[in-house]
């Protein structure tokens, strides 16, 4: 196994100094009240309503959800595909006189994907209302951009002299490239495609929050209205669902088999995420028969070169860059530094799998409702905003750490303990120190997810891009929601760029991968 070198493992952790301004903050804005708040809302997680009425609601919530996300899904992975082998350059190379559509694909799907679904969604909802098709197609657009871009690349990694060996042998073009093509697919549908459909529960979720429907607008409107215990209730039932799914899927990748035939599992693959659709539209109509009657469209007008312009002057707008950017250095030094950092003084076994809880709890919470939580005992800043933020994102960096140490091998570990050196040194150089490139790059992969999730945080908490988006979309001022978009588009895709050339570098450093 390759050893990491000596800074990687420091920088593991260190990220976690973000915690310090942060808590400076939350101290400064702490209020007596929210103490009893604050106990209230711990004390309720044990004690749940069990009201029939709130349990009725929890359920019907939740086939919304699953039903939007079942869509959403489904749909999403037929176009990434489609899109991702569109976009691919080994497909172009096949016809280079037509090159520049490959490339024309790929650099305009950068913009779609770089705008998180909540974004999508406040436009949409501007546009076509309160329906479950706004929550639907905000889901689509940035997750097929996504799924495409994870296919083009894995297709793009394949050697071209294996392609060329093929045609020398007699093949024609388009089977040479579906002989590399459909191996290539199958890992992403059987891995990156059930992660996925998770993301797409929580996507789903977090919609509702913004009063899409489903068990996020319960979830909502019970935080909103102080009534904790019906709110863990919905969690407790979304915790349950979720890592169920987990569990399922789970079992599946790891019982996944070199030895199958591609076709046929790709024919298979195909055929399931057209039931999915299938199966989520005949749900929700069996839930809402008003299903396909509720789209009502808005135009909107088009400024001028004159009201750009005006509004670009309106605007603070390098106020509002700078901090976006805060919000994702502090959030991400959370959510990178803690679980390191927690491993290292609690590297007891128990307490791993305990923190494996605390991890999904985490990872389940819609950002929005850990802000609304958090500002019920201090005041709002970009220290909170960041706050809850990493706490949602500690949650899959600490799943992704806790899942690592627990499966992999301790020889080193060992050796070091046998030779006399106490429990958190062997931890620190046995067991974090092996995965500490691989760590860093997927942090840095959650680094520019974190950027682009600032959306959500601005659109709750006051702050940022996010934020002043809202405002803007709530006065109808569309010149300045086109600049907002713009800026907030660019940003996204310098971040992008610079997070996936550190990924890169630590990934190059690394015989390990974590999948994101």
């Amino acid at each position: 196994m390759k050893l990491a070198s000596p800074v990687a493992p420091l920088l593991t952790f260190i990220p976690a100094i973000a915690f310090i301004p942060i808590l400076i903050e939350v101290v400064k804005g702490f209020h007596i009240g929210g103490i009893n708040i604050a106990l209230n809302f711990l004390s309720s997680a044990i004690q749940p309503s069990l009201n029939q009425l709130v349990l009725k609601s929890a359920w019907e919530g939740l086939q919304v959800t699953i039903a939007t996300a079942l869509i959403s899904w489904g749909i999403s992975m037929l176009i990434g595909i489609i899109l991702g082998i569109l976009s691919t350059d080994l497909l172009w190379k096949l016809i280079p006189n037509f090159s520049f559509v490959g490339k024309l694909i790929k650099y305009s799907l950068s913009i779609p994907r770089s705008i998180h679904e909540v974004i999508w969604g406040l436009i949409f909802i501007q546009i076509l209302g309160l329906n479950i098709w706004v929550a639907i197609i905000s889901i689509v657009i940035p997750y097929s951009a996504l799924t495409a871009r994870v296919i083009s690349d894995q297709i793009d990694n394949y050697d071209i002299k294996y392609l060329i060996a093929l045609r020398k042998t007699g093949g024609d073009s388009l089977s040479s490239f579906l002989t590399i093509l459909l191996p290539k697919l199958i890992p992403i549908l059987s891995t990156y495609g059930t992660y996925r459909l998770e993301c797409a529960i929580r996507g789903a979720t977090l919609m509702g929050i913004f009063g899409l429907g489903g068990i996020g607008t319960e979830l909502y409107l019970s935080l909103k209205s102080i009534e904790f215990k019906e709110m863990w209730t919905y969690l407790w039932v979304l915790l349950i669902v979720m890592f169920s799914f987990e569990s399922i899927s789970r079992f599946i990748r790891s019982n996944f088999s070199d030895e199958i035939n591609f076709k046929r599992y790709f024919l298979t693959a195909t055929s399931l995420f057209i039931l999915s659709i299938l199966l989520g539209i005949i749900w929700i109509i069996n839930l809402d028969s008003n299903f396909f009657t509720r789209i009502n469209f808005t135009s909107l007008s088009v400024p001028s070169i004159v009201e750009l312009i005006n509004a670009f002057y309106d605007l603070p707008i390098v106020n509002l860059i700078i901090t976006t950017i805060i919000i994702t250095f502090l959030a991400s030094g959370i959510a990178i530094g803690t679980p390191p950092l927690l491993l290292i003084f609690f590297p007891n076994k128990f307490f791993i799998r305990f923190q494996n809880i605390i991890w999904i709890f985490f990872r389940l919470t819609p950002t929005p409702l850990a802000v609304i939580v958090i500002l019920l005992f201090t005041t709002p800043s970009i220290y909170i905003a960041a706050l809850s933020l990493g706490i949602t994102h500690m949650g899959v960096m600490g799943r992704l750490l806790s899942d690592s140490v627990l499966n992999q091998e301790i020889d080193i570990y060992r050796a070091l303990k046998t030779n006399g050196s106490d429990k958190k040194s062997s931890t620190l150089y046995g067991i974090l120190t092996p995965k500490s490139n691989s760590y860093l790059a997927y942090g840095s992969y959650r680094s520019d997810v974190i950027l682009k999730e600032t959306a959500i945080i601005g659109a709750v908490g006051g702050v940022g891009l996010g934020w002043q988006l809202q405002e803007s979309l709530s006065s109808f001022y569309w010149a300045q929601v086109m600049i907002i978009l713009f800026t907030f588009s660019m940003l996204t895709i310098m971040g992008e760029l610079l997070f996936q050339t550190s990924q890169k570098y630590w990934l190059s450093k690394s015989n390990n991968y974590f999948i994101n």
